[in-house]
Formats: C-alpha cells, sequence, structure tokens
C-alpha cells in the first residue's frame, strides 16, 4: 500500500467516524475540491469545504465507503470506487465514482470526484439501481 493511498484511508475511517474536523487535517488550507467534477463548480478553501462536509454529514448514514483500485504517482492517487450509505429517511445510495487527489506536504490541496449526478437523482427519487450501478458496487474492495 502506498503512502497516499495509506492517507486516504485514515481520511475515509475518519469521514465514517463523522468526525468532520478530523476529515479537514487532512487537508490543506488552500484545498481545491470538485465534488462532482465537471458538473458544478468546486470549492475552495477549508472553510468551504467544512460547509460541503457539514451538508453531506447531515444526509449520510452507515457509509460504507469501498475503494476497488486505486494507483499513485509522485504526489497524485488516482482510485475508483463507490460512497455506500443511507439517507436520513432510509433510502440507500450507492454511488460509483473515480477519483484523482493531489497532495502537497502530506495534506490533501486537490480531489476530483467524477460522479454521474443522474445516478444520485434516480436513487433519491427511490428508483432502483441500474443493472449496471449493481455491476460495479457488487466487486471485491481492496483492503
Amino acid at each position: 500500500m502506498g503512502a497516499l493511498y495509506s492517507r486516504l484511508t485514515e481520511v475515509i475511517s475518519a469521514w465514517q467516524a463523522k468526525d468532520v474536523d478530523k476529515v479537514l487535517s487532512y487537508m490543506s488550507d488552500d484545498i481545491v475540491w470538485h465534488y462532482a467534477a465537471p458538473a458544478l463548480p468546486p470549492i475552495k478553501g477549508k472553510a468551504a469545504a467544512r460547509k460541503l462536509l457539514v451538508r453531506f454529514q447531515s444526509d449520510m448514514h452507515d457509509i460504507q465507503w469501498r475503494i476497488f483500485h486505486h494507483a499513485e504517482t509522485a504526489d497524485r492517487l488516482f482510485l475508483e470506487g463507490v460512497d455506500d450509505y443511507r439517507t436520513t429517511d432510509g433510502k440507500r445510495m450507492a454511488v460509483p465514482y473515480a477519483g484523482v487527489l493531489d497532495f502537497r506536504d502530506g495534506l490533501i490541496t486537490g480531489w476530483r470526484d467524477y460522479v454521474d449526478l443522474a445516478v444520485i437523482a434516480q436513487q433519491k427519487a427511490g428508483e432502483p439501481f441500474t443493472a449496471q450501478v449493481d455491476a460495479l458496487i457488487g466487486r471485491e474492495a481492496v483492503g
């Protein structure tokens, strides 16, 4: 396991524990986070990241953030995974994504998640998972 992926596993643990301050401790003050690239504009800075994390946290329960594949080079981590959780009203959400994280001095400076917002909207509307989503999320996660 590479150093950057190891750092990400610490972020995942903090997020699953709903410890926003701990998650933020892994980010640089000047982080640029594209949480739905290229669909939505990025947030910039830790204050904006805190607002986003608090908003996400309020409706994400029983979080199972699984990574299927990852690779790193220099200060960049590439990954493929799924955010699998329950909403406050009990809906299961399983959002496949690909992500790229940039690091500087051990801190995340850039974060780009590539997700399909239509899949999220369908799941929020209560539609069943499509066959392709089932196939993507049913794979074995790495360590």
